[in-house]
């Protein structure tokens, strides 16, 4: 029974395992079938998540008129660059719009991520006393909020930031919702019996953090630094409320400006009786594209580094 059952299984391998004349495993009908299938749909998926981005590229390119009379379209029909001669026109200025946004961009994250992590770990822990309630207080957040003008009051008045850098990112370095998701991450990723192990061996909650916990929180780190960093990167709120100085304006609230000083031109022209052709259709698509060009540009280069982060921090030993 044991020489045919080894014969079995040994036919049922081979059938499975059949290598090429190269030594790579032949796919089955189904699996190629399969793989086509998936090809063809990720294709289309992908076809439809750049069309938009061209038919804004195409805009950006297109001379206004012909945008308000014959609409949108993917290549463009008489090209201008008025858009980003108008965008372009103080080149300084909006380089220094980039600087800031960089600034807060990386000073936000970086704190954020750690503050984040810092927080979620000490609420993971069983023996901290007063988790529940800390807990409690920061799902509470999630239902309730104080609005708009208690938040401008604490940072403009109680802790006094109006019209410096800090209160463009640090308004922002915790959300609940990181937090409950970094928590929930630790929980699941590190166990209990591993803690004990290190706490018996003499390490403190320091070490413990930075040589067990941390190493394997890739995943999460990368996913919330992604959700800070867009959101720093597309803030214009801040901005508006605690900015007075241009040269500290971010870039979303600087080229938010430029359009409605456009705009205002443009409507000055027409009460005058004058008649004035100001790009304001091709420029929100041009500031579209400024102001994503970075990060697509920059994304391929860190794209190895995020998937590696979440393959390294997906292995546990």
């Amino acid at each position: 029974m044991d020489r045919i059952y080894n014969r079995k299984e040994y036919t049922v391998g081979m059938k499975f395992n059949r290598r090429n004349k190269a030594g790579k495993i032949k796919k089955s009908g189904y699996t190629i079938t399969f793989d086509l299938i998936a090809y063809i749909f990720l294709t289309i998926l992908a076809v439809v998540c750049i069309l938009p981005f061209l038919l804004i590229v195409s805009g950006s390119l297109t001379e206004n008129s012909t945008i308000l009379h014959d609409g949108y379209s993917l290549l463009p029909k008489k090209v201008s660059l008025d858009a980003y001669k108008l965008i372009m026109e103080n080149p300084r200025d909006i380089l220094n719009a980039y600087k800031v946004t960089v600034f807060v961009t990386a000073i936000g994250t970086g704190v954020g991520l750690l503050v984040t992590t810092v927080t979620a770990y000490v609420l993971s822990r069983k023996e901290f006393k007063y988790k529940n309630r800390i807990s409690f207080m920061i799902y509470f957040t999630t239902i309730f909020g104080g609005g708009l003008i208690p938040w401008y009051i604490t940072i403009s008045k109680i802790l006094n930031l109006h019209g410096t850098l800090t209160a463009l990112w640090l308004p922002g370095i915790l959300s609940s919702y990181n937090i409950i998701l970094m928590r929930t991450f630790i929980k699941g990723s590190v166990p209990e019996e591993m803690t004990e192990a290190a706490k018996i061996d003499g390490a403190g909650h320091v070490s413990i953090f930075w040589k067990i916990v941390l190493p394997v929180l890739g995943p999460a780190l990368a996913t919330i630094g992604l959700f800070l960093a867009l959101g720093y990167w597309n803030n214009w709120l801040s901005s508006s409320l605690f900015i007075n100085d241009a040269s500290k304006y971010m870039l979303q609230f600087y080229l938010y400006n430029l359009l409605n000083r456009a705009q205002a031109i443009r409507d000055l022209a027409l009460t005058s009786g004058i008649v004035l052709e100001v790009p304001t259709e091709s420029t929100k698509l041009a500031m579209t594209v400024i102001a994503t060009g970075p990060i697509i540009l920059l994304y391929p280069f860190l794209q190895k580094y995020f998937v590696s982060g979440i393959t390294v921090g997906a292995v546990k030993g």
